[in-house]
């Protein structure tokens, strides 16, 4: 009897673990899927970011009549990548980090107008409270997914940001076209890498929510 039913038993035991192993296989494909559609949305946020920056530097510099307009897409994009965070980290967490983004904003509008008046005064000052501002944006960040996101990386990063945009805006306002496209190539660059960072962060914190959006 025993060996009668040991192939069947066998046969089911093999389909068992096929079966398991391909369900596991479709989870973890999912969740790859998951993750790599955050990863592009968030990467649409934060480069419509540095789009809408750059055309504001673009319209402050040459005085153009679209800069309200310009300014509150920009201002909205802010919105846009709060609400983005909220499923993960709450309501609160997304506005504050609005709330912060429209701050670097704002700072750097001025921050542009200054240069452009040569006001060095202004441009310290300016200076002084955009980076502060950057460095508020880490810790709130860090402090969500501190594993991820360390404090310390994320201060980097933001710096990093503010460095290249302020390269981008300075050889706007020279008039050096040359230097101002390889600025903003960078600044892109640095962007596609920050932005995956966040994403892969949220990915590794709630592997199971991710898949389920």
């Amino acid at each position: 009897m025993t060996r009668h039913f040991r192939a069947p038993a066998l046969a089911v035991l093999s389909l068992l673990t096929v079966a398991t192993t391909a369900r596991a296989q479709s989870t973890d494909a999912a969740r790859s899927d998951a993750a790599s559609d955050l990863r592009g949305s968030m990467r649409t946020l934060w480069e419509d970011h540095i789009v809408w920056t750059r055309n504001f530097i673009i319209s402050a510099a040459a005085g153009l009549p679209d800069q309200p307009l310009v300014t509150e897409r920009l201002l909205r994009n802010q919105t846009d990548i709060g609400n983005a965070i909220k499923p993960f980290y709450g309501d609160g967490a997304g506005d504050r980090l609005t709330a912060l983004l429209r701050g670097h904003i704002t700072t750097a509008a001025e921050l542009v107008t200054a240069a452009k008046a040569n006001d060095q005064g202004r441009v310290r000052s300016a200076s002084e409270r955009w980076n502060a501002n950057a460095d508020s944006i880490a810790v709130l960040l860090s402090g969500a997914n501190p594993r991820n996101w360390p404090e310390a990386t994320l201060k980097t990063e933001m710096r990093r940001h503010l460095e290249l945009t302020l390269n981008e805006a300075q050889a706007r306002l020279r008039g050096d076209w040359a230097a101002d496209i390889r600025a903003y190539d960078e600044v892109h660059t640095h962007m596609v890498h920050f932005s995956d960072l966040l994403a892969s962060g949220i990915a590794r914190q709630f592997p199971d929510r991710v898949a389920r959006r």
